[in-house]
């Protein structure tokens, strides 16, 4: 009997010692950040070409070109892919605006206006809707009442563009500015640059995320400040606003120190800006217009031609790039492109509303077709609040997408409640003689 005992308190406590074991180990897999991360990959099943049927109706689609504004551009791109070039009998004409497009404006707008042309026309897109284009959708709604006017992204009061477009849709900079600033913090940054222009300020979108940004620096504890870059539309090029960002990220970091979050409010100085972000240690949460396209190819020479169109495959090859250039932990995106969904979303939202599936100005509908293109990824939205009179504008809506920082994984901001003060932050001007806000 004694030895029956010795036997079974014997097993029991190697049962009880298995049973601790393996709580330890799930209990620490569940607190991987990788092991989250990898949870949370999404094999994305590829759509069928275009099978060559002749197009009942057009959708013309109007981009910038690929050194403006890449992501947008490859949105067309798989929109044609899925349906067809109208040139080649199918539904989708695509084309692109000026790079110039501030001083070409009246080349954008005609532009716009002779896609209307087409008898076959029934919606237009612009993304990123540029100066010029609500002039241009006033003309064709005059003129074509039936034709649908989406608009994505727009650089023009929303006052101006919304009245003439049936769906506006933006990044949502109002949660945004907030989350942005929130990421920095939970990351461990203490202060936060807003690189800009005066173009760019004078877009209301921007300048109210900036005025947000500045409010959350103040309330999550960090130090706001103001830098200012050539705008890449100016006499200088891109090259020469690049060249600006690259010779100037040195005495940045060593002025305002590692722990800092740098933000750029155009595509352009991304490239750099990552490149410099990655060498000397400090941070950058996402792009004006997130994607892992945005700008890190360029920045750490990726090859993604094997990859193209499969957005889960160019996260991880995108991740691979920034751990071995010392960014991992520092550098995030959002998993798919913002300028890329917004070009196909509208398309898709366009088709379906022709064809009757879809119903023009249901925002939910608009948030299904951008899921189409981003299977497995969350999105939130929201209304645009009018700065005037305080009031929802109810065909402007604002998205956003979970922040993913490269070697942690998603970092839940989707799932933050945003203090509903910051959607009543008014805008405010940049006053560049203030010490506490603008960088020498």
């Amino acid at each position: 009997m004694k030895k029956f005992l010795s036997i079974l308190l014997a097993l029991v406590m190697i049962i009880s010692l298995s049973a601790v074991t393996v709580f330890g180990e799930a209990e620490s897999k569940a607190e991987d950040p990788k092991e989250d991360k990898e949870a949370e990959e999404t094999e994305v099943e590829k759509v069928p070409d275009w099978d060559g049927t002749k197009a009942e109706y057009h959708i013309g689609v109007v981009t910038g070109t690929v050194s403006q504004s890449e992501d947008d551009l490859r949105g067309a791109e798989e929109l044609i892919r899925r349906y067809g070039n109208a040139d080649d009998g199918g539904m989708i004409k695509h084309l692109t605006y000026p790079d110039n497009f501030s001083s070409e404006m009246e080349t954008t707008i005609a532009q716009i206006k002779g896609l209307a042309d087409d008898p076959m026309m029934k919606a237009i897109v612009v993304n990123q809707s540029v100066p010029g284009t609500a002039a241009a959708f006033k003309d064709i709604r005059a003129a074509h009442p039936d034709i649908i006017l989406l608009s994505g992204c727009s650089q023009e009061d929303p006052r101006t563009i919304s009245p003439v477009a049936d769906i506006v849709v933006d990044a949502d900079n109002i949660n945004r500015g907030y989350l942005i600033i929130k990421c920095a913090k939970e990351l461990g940054c203490e202060t936060f640059v807003h690189i800009s222009f005066p173009r760019h300020m004078g877009i209301e979108l921007l300048s109210l995320r900036r005025a947000i940004m500045k409010q959350a620096c103040e309330d999550l504890g960090l130090k706001f400040v103001d830098e200012t870059a050539p705008d890449p539309t100016s006499d200088v090029g891109q090259a020469g606003a690049q060249m600006f960002i690259l010779e100037h990220m040195d005495d940045w970091v060593k002025k305002y120190g590692d722990k800092t979050a740098f933000f750029c409010t155009n595509d352009a100085h991304t490239e750099p800006l990552l490149q410099k972000v990655a060498e000397l240690g400090a941070y950058f949460i996402e792009a004006d217009l997130p994607s892992p396209l945005m700008g890190y190819p360029g920045a750490f020479g990726i090859d993604l031609k094997d990859q193209a169109g499969d957005w889960p495959a160019i996260l991880k090859k995108v991740e691979e790039a920034v751990d071995e250039a010392g960014g991992s932990g520092r550098m995030g995106t959002w998993a798919y492109s913002l300028g890329f969904t917004t070009t196909a979303g509208l398309g898709e939202y366009a088709k379906q509303c022709i064809e009757g599936k879809m119903k023009l100005g249901n925002t939910e509908d608009v948030l299904e077709a951008y899921q189409v293109y981003t299977p497995g990824v969350k999105w939130n939205g929201s209304l645009f609040v009018n700065q005037v009179d305080g009031k929802e504008i109810p065909n402007y809506l604002l998205v956003y997408q979970d922040t993913y920082v490269f070697g942690k994984g998603y970092m839940h901001m989707t799932d933050l409640e945003v203090p509903e003060k910051y959607r009543h932050i008014k805008n405010e001007p940049v006053d560049e003689s203030t010490e506490e806000t603008k960088g020498e």
